[in-house]
């Protein structure tokens, strides 16, 4: 899959959310995480990130939603159950997107609100776990952006096997001659 993705939260106060949130990221290939004005100890995450994430992917912790720094052409993508905003199944997910979600008893503050370049939402009835809300994301990323084949019209596995498309793109193959 093309791109990078990287998911945090903000004002999170338990560990246990943080330490599955992480896991699960670097189980899906997220390039970062990140917190943003955090009330725990991170230390306290490796309770439940039992595949010590902190050691393969970077893990950055702001004290403000104006101190987030993300590479430049990175999206900022909230994650909240609000009004006007694009339901996730219609969401088309962003080649470089960094997600963030809110605290265990609150929402996103409008300043992170503010800063984000989409808001999307799980269309639950009402606010999922943390880390559940970010299992999903990463999966609805990871079917929609990646290579799989179609679903099949009847309930079951694929019939055929999956052929990744071929790009059309002509690469341009150097001789000795040239690069002499």
């Amino acid at each position: 899959m093309r791109g990078y993705f990287g998911i945090g939260v903000e004002n999170i106060s338990k560990p246990r959310n943080v330490g599955a949130l992480t896991r699960t990221a670097h189980a899906f290939g997220a390039s970062f995480v990140f917190a943003v004005a955090p009330e725990i100890s991170l230390r306290a995450l490796n309770q439940t990130d039992t595949s010590k994430t902190s050691e393969h992917v970077p893990f950055y912790t702001f004290d403000s939603a104006e101190e987030i720094m993300l590479p430049r052409t990175c999206s900022l993508v909230g994650v909240e159950l609000m009004d006007d905003v694009i339901d996730l199944p219609s969401f088309r997910h962003p080649e470089r997107a960094a997600y963030i979600m809110g605290p265990e008893a609150g929402s996103l503050s409008p300043q992170i609100v503010d800063r984000c370049d989409f808001v999307v939402k799980i269309p639950t009835k009402f606010c999922v776990n943390v880390s559940v809300a970010g299992a999903l994301i990463m999966y609805d990323r990871l079917i929609s952006r990646g290579r799989r084949p179609d679903r099949p019209v009847r309930a079951g596995g694929p019939t055929e096997d999956f052929v990744a498309p071929v790009s059309n793109r002509r690469r341009k193959i150097r001789t000795a001659k040239q690069e002499a």
